[in-house]
């Protein structure tokens, strides 16, 4: 025992110098351990208050950007806090206020660069309002995304925006009977009263067709995503073109990437373009689900000896920021994310923000077409 307490001794006489180190005191009812006197505490709203000669509750209402509170006060106190690196009690403030000042985020993929976009200027969006936003993915996954959405329900986030890979509407009615707002963003499910904010699907599917036949092509494939409302759009949309234009739909020319779409990516359009390059007569356009898809189109055409686009034009969606800087630069139809994530923090805000429930809003935005050498069979 005596040399355990010398072994204590020694360990923490080395840490002494730092603060909050743990102090030893030793009597008869053995060795105890305690923090050391001199451990900063977190400074607090009454503190500032104290400091400054104002009332606590101005700081609260500077903390809250109050209107009664006038400008050259608030920015006083805040460049106080700012001096005593003063850290707000986000629990005790949500105990007040019934606010978590957080919004959650659910993705199917967290890599895809639309919905990494989408995050990136929604954060930035809620920001500003003193909103934090909690992100998390589904990996596509029905089962998990109920799952990610219950975490954020227990978390208690004040508004929900969901990229959805559900095929059914319970997990919203969920969301709904907890009282959260909340926002489909990029897919939408038919029939359900809901905020929405996202492209225009079908025009997407039609924008991109109706190029490919301007473009000369006559036998032009559809690699189709998974069973969402975006895909279901996009396909309709590239039925719609061809039929407007009496060009024949071949059911071997529309092959889908599997199950999932937005995570498969390069290697789903890479298997299912395979596919299309076996069927006679073989495609001499193909329009893809997603950016993703299209390049790993264009490497199984490449691999095939053949030429994109004299042989086989391709058109992709997203509007990726490389896709500028390929091979062979992809065509694509941009889905503009940034006004997606925009949009969709405006309405989470504005929903929070309500004294009362409010009735869904839609807000689509038409796609535009970014047309490069993918696509450029007439110069």
């Amino acid at each position: 025992m005596h040399a355990l307490r010398s072994w204590y001794r020694l360990f923490l006489g080395s840490f002494q110098h730092f603060p909050g180190y743990l102090s030893m005191s030793e009597s008869k009812f053995g060795t105890t351990f305690s923090a050391a006197p001199h451990r900063a505490t977190p400074v607090r709203m009454k503190d500032i208050a104290r400091d400054m000669g104002l009332s606590t509750v101005t700081i609260s209402k500077v903390l809250r950007g109050h209107p009664d509170i006038g400008e050259e006060t608030r920015k006083r106190v805040l460049k106080r806090m700012k001096e005593l690196n003063y850290q707000p009690n986000l629990a005790a403030r949500a105990l007040i206020t019934g606010r978590t000042y957080t919004i959650g985020l659910v993705v199917p993929d967290l890599l895809h660069p639309f919905f990494a976009q989408v995050a990136k200027v929604l954060a930035a969006g809620i920001r500003g309002q003193g909103y934090g936003l909690l992100i998390t993915s589904s990996e596509e996954d029905p089962q998990l995304e109920r799952q990610e959405i219950e975490q954020l329900l227990a978390r208690r986030v004040d508004a929900m925006l969901i990229a959805s890979a559900q095929w059914t509407v319970e997990s919203f009615r969920r969301v709904e009977q907890a009282g959260i707002p909340y926002v489909l963003i990029d897919r939408h499910f038919p029939g359900l009263a809901a905020n929405f904010v996202g492209v225009d699907d079908q025009a997407v599917g039609q924008l991109a067709a109706a190029h490919l036949i301007e473009q000369g092509c006559t036998r032009i494939a559809h690699i189709r995503g998974p069973e969402t409302s975006t895909a279901m759009g996009r396909l309709e949309g590239y039925r719609r073109a061809l039929s407007e234009q009496g060009i024949a739909q071949r059911p071997e020319h529309v092959v889908p990437m599997g199950a999932s779409g937005d995570d498969r990516g390069e290697p789903g359009g890479y298997e299912a373009a395979r596919k299309l390059l076996a069927t006679t007569p073989r495609p001499d356009g193909i329009f893809c689900f997603n950016d993703p898809a299209a390049l790993g189109t264009m490497r199984a055409i490449m691999e095939a000896g053949l030429r994109i686009p004299e042989d086989i034009a391709v058109v992709g969606c997203g509007n990726l920021s490389y896709s500028d800087f390929l091979r062979v630069p992809l065509t694509s139809v941009d889905q503009d994310s940034a006004e997606i994530g925009r949009l969709a923090a405006e309405l989470a805000l504005e929903l929070v923000g309500a004294a009362e429930p409010q009735r869904p809003r839609v807000e689509q935005i038409q796609p535009r077409l970014v047309v490069r050498a993918s696509s450029l069979r007439k110069k």
